[in-house]
């Protein structure tokens, strides 16, 4: 197993350089706020708080893996992830409002999905509100496939996945993963 850096410098979109750290308990708070404030627009919509505004992030920070990406020395997004015995669930994925659309969700993906590979996974998951439908096409752009629908407090939740690593290449030239 090939370890996974999770403090690398990464390039974004431009000349912008891009830092990622594991977050550890003291970033509770700033993780809270970011999730927030990515998550605010999604309120008017479903008409209440999605599930990660609400979340415990003390214990998530305790129990899930969440790696934090700083853009020109501020926290601009974060992915929260659990690591399970046959996939990677993607828990949350936040990105302040200002830098949405610039490909950092992307880049938290694509991290993630090394680290999936990095632990010897074969798949990745992750659920979301089917009203975030901006969220959906994203997840659709970059390889994921709706596995499941599911009512959730009155609304729907959209479950997907998608194979990686050499289930994914398998996948691909028409061989059983």
């Amino acid at each position: 197993m090939r370890d996974h850096d999770p403090t690398r410098t990464v390039s974004t979109s431009g000349a912008t350089e891009a830092h990622m750290r594991r977050a550890v308990i003291a970033d509770a708070a700033a993780v809270q706020e970011l999730t927030c404030k990515a998550y605010a627009k999604w309120v008017p919509l479903i008409g209440r708080e999605p599930m990660p505004m609400r979340a415990d992030h003390v214990a998530t920070l305790r129990e899930h893996l969440v790696d934090l990406l700083y853009v020109e020395g501020q926290l601009a997004a974060l992915i929260e992830m659990i690591p399970a015995a046959d996939h990677l669930l993607i828990e949350n994925v936040a990105v302040l409002p200002a830098l949405q659309g610039r490909g950092l969700g992307r880049r938290l993906m694509a991290h993630a999905e090394a680290l999936a590979v990095s632990l010897g996974l074969r798949e990745m998951r992750l659920y979301t509100n089917k009203k975030f439908a901006s969220n959906l096409e994203l997840y659709r752009r970059l390889g994921y496939r709706v596995d499941c629908e599911e009512p959730f407090m009155g609304g729907t939740t959209v479950y997907i996945s998608k194979l990686v690593g050499q289930s994914a290449q398998m996948s691909a030239m028409g061989e059983p993963a």
